[in-house]
């Protein structure tokens, strides 16, 4: 009794092809890009104040005051 059904079945080799590799690859890669995206955005809902520049908030809310100051 053989398992391997030689007479009928297709034979799924153990290797894989050039394009099967590469397609692995390149989802890795999109995997590994979705996962640091992720990490990104999670770092920014926790601190969003740390990643924007101290220079242009502040000079915005003077500039504003400013102006409420003229008029």
């Amino acid at each position: 009794v053989t398992l391997s059904g030689a007479s009928g079945g297709h034979h799924v080799p153990s290797y894989l092809t050039l394009e099967q590799k590469a397609a692995f690859v390149f989802v890795l890669l999109l995997f590994i890009f979705l996962a640091l995206l992720i990490v990104r955005c999670f770092r920014i809902l926790l601190d969003p104040y740390r990643s924007m520049p101290s220079s242009n908030w502040t000079d915005h809310t003077e500039k504003d005051t400013f102006d409420y100051r003229i008029v």
